[in-house]
């Protein structure tokens, strides 16, 4: 099941999604739907059907999910533990959705995109679906600092749908493609795999100690290593997509 986010009736609504279509959800954010299975022990999936309205209207998603908590992953190469580097991006206020922009903050000269894949989190670590993400990194001010973490307002981008686990069965066989689009020109494009992500490793390690809550999201790292000519400028557009989930497109703008 495609789940999501639109407006509908002047409120952010959760909605069941068929493409260019929607069937909303009255009533209930993602967020609020989580919740209410967590609590009722209803599958998400069976829930959201029953709950949601019979008649399908044209529909954009907006952030599938304002999450309470972003996990974010680093690449293993740069733990000499080899255990994985998990760390606190963020909550929602850092997080924006499919149009809105990602920021490049004032005082970085390398800021680079960085497309993921997204876990979406029930309770106890439950894995309930997958989306795209953009991991947006001030490069620089990393590399200055080994205590600098990259969350500030528009640093992530979510989207367009969450998909459950019931139609996104091998998280590991999936392709990402990314570009950053400039004066109409594509500067830079690629793919990346999801083969080599262990999923249940680093949801394991993130949840150590940590109960992170129902309604969080991981973000499962990038092994992109961009070239200093992939640093934003205002006016980017940065486009992720992959088939099974679709297209997240965002501008880049300076953040003061």
């Amino acid at each position: 099941m495609r789940l999501g986010q639109l407006t509908w009736n002047g409120h952010t609504t959760a909605a069941i999604f068929n493409h260019a279509a929607a069937r909303p959800i009255p009533d209930y954010t993602l967020f609020d739907l989580i919740c209410r299975a967590e609590k009722e022990g209803a599958p998400l999936t069976e829930l959201a059907d029953r709950l949601a309205i019979t008649r399908a209207i044209p529909a954009e998603p907006m952030i599938p999910l304002k999450p309470r908590e972003v996990w974010a992953c680093g690449a293993a190469e740069d733990s000499s533990s080899g255990r994985p580097v998990v760390f606190l991006k963020g909550t929602a206020r850092v997080c924006v959705g499919p149009g809105q922009p990602i920021g490049i903050r004032a005082d970085s000269k390398l800021t680079v995109p960085e497309p993921e894949l997204a876990v979406v989190l029930g309770g106890r670590g439950c894995v309930l679906g997958y989306t795209l993400a953009n991991d947006v990194s001030a490069r620089d001010l990393e590399q200055e600092s080994p205590w600098f973490i990259s969350s500030y307002s528009g640093s992530c981008a979510l989207g367009p749908v969450m998909v459950t686990t019931d139609e996104l069965t091998d998280p590991n066989r999936l392709m990402i493609a990314w570009q950053i689009t400039r004066d109409n020109g594509v500067l830079l494009k690629g793919e990346i795999s999801t083969a080599a992500l262990d999923l249940e490793k680093l949801v394991e390690y993130m949840m150590r100690s940590n109960p992170v809550p129902a309604g969080s999201i991981l973000l499962t790292g990038t092994r992109i290593h961009l070239p200093e000519n992939a640093a934003l400028e205002a006016g980017d557009v940065v486009t992720i997509s992959m088939e099974e989930i679709g297209e997240l497109v965002n501008p880049a703008m300076v953040i003061a």
